[in-house]
C-alpha cells in the first residue's frame, strides 16, 4: 500500500528542484516567517516546547504530530530554536541536518515530517498576513496531517512540474532515479511515474482542498516543485493562488518564507 507520507517525505528530500533544500531551510531559520520567533523553526520548537505564539494557535494539536515526527530530535530543534533566535552562528549552520531530520533520513524515520512542515508553515504565514482563522476555529488536527492531504501535496507537486510543458521520459527518469537514490521503493517509484505521465488536471486538484490551511499547504508544495524561471511556471503560481482563492498577503508571505521575491 503507497505510503502518501513517506511519499512526500521522500519528494522534498529528494528535491524535485535544485533549489528545494534551500529553500526549505531559508523557511526554517531566522530570515523565513515568524523573525522575531527565530523563523519557522523556533515556531516548530514553541510548540514543542508548548511556548510561543504557535503553542496555542496552531490547530492545538500540530506540535504533537511534529513531536510525533521528530521524536528523540525534540531537544536538539529546541535548542536550535533558542540558537537561531540569538544568531548563534553554529546552529544556523545546522539547519540543514535538522531539515533532513524532519524530512527524514535514508533509513526512513517516521513519515510524516513534510507534511508537519509544510502544515506549521501554512498555519505560520496566515497567522503572519492576519489571515489565521479565531481560536476555536482552527481545523482538525487530521486533516491537516492525513494521508489525503499528503497525497494531494504530491499530486500539486506533480502538477506544478507538468507547468512548463517540460515534462519527457528523461524528466520522470531523472526524478525517479532521485527517489530511488534515498530508498523510495518500487511501488512509490512507479506511483510517481504514472502520475507524472498523466495530464495536467489543476481542477481536481483545487476541488479536493478542503479549506484554507490545506491551500496555503498546496500552494507551498508546488512553490518547492518547480524553480520558478520561466513564463510558464509564473503563470500557473498565479492561476494556483487565484483557483485557491489565497489573498495576496498570504501569498507573499509563503514566498518570503522560502527566500523568493
Amino acid at each position: 500500500m503507497l505510503d502518501a507520507k513517506r511519499l512526500l517525505d521522500s519528494l522534498l528530500q529528494a528535491g524535485m528542484t535544485e533549489s528545494a533544500p534551500q529553500r526549505i531551510r531559508h523557511a526554517l531559520g531566522p530570515e523565513g516567517l515568524g523573525q522575531q520567533g527565530g523563523g519557522l523553526l523556533g515556531q516548530l520548537a514553541g510548540m514543542l516546547g508548548g511556548q510561543g505564539p504557535s503553542a496555542g494557535q496552531a490547530s492545538g494539536g500540530l506540535g504533537g504530530i511534529v513531536g510525533q515526527v521528530l521524536g528523540g530530535l525534540q531537544q536538539s530543534v529546541g535548542r536550535a530554536g533558542e540558537g537561531i533566535k540569538s544568531n548563534d552562528p553554529l546552529t544556523v549552520g545546522g539547519l540543514g541536518a535538522i531539515a533532513g531530520a524532519l524530512l527524514g533520513g535514508r533509513k526512513g524515520a517516521v513519515g510524516g515530517g513534510a507534511l508537519a512542515l509544510l502544515g506549521s508553515l501554512a498555519l505560520a504565514a496566515l497567522q503572519a498576513s492576519g489571515q489565521a482563522r479565531a481560536a476555536g476555529a482552527q481545523p482538525a488536527v487530521d486533516q491537516l496531517a492525513s494521508d489525503d492531504t499528503a497525497l494531494l501535496l504530491v499530486r500539486a507537486m506533480v502538477a506544478a512540474a507538468k507547468a512548463d510543458g517540460r515534462i519527457d521520459q528523461e524528466e520522470i527518469a531523472r526524478i525517479t532515479g532521485k527517489l530511488e537514490e534515498i530508498g523510495a521503493d518500487e511501488e512509490t517509484r512507479q506511483f510517481l511515474a504514472e502520475e507524472l505521465r498523466r495530464p495536467l488536471d489543476l481542477d481536481s486538484i483545487v476541488r479536493a482542498v478542503p479549506g484554507p490551511e490545506v491551500a496555503v499547504e498546496v500552494y507551498a508544495a508546488s512553490l518547492l516543485a518547480i524553480e520558478v524561471d520561466t513564463p510558464a511556471e509564473r503563470a500557473y503560481l498565479e492561476a494556483l493562488a487565484g483557483r485557491l482563492q489565497l489573498p495576496a498577503p498570504v501569498v507573499a508571505q509563503i514566498h518570503r518564507a522560502f527566500g523568493l521575491a
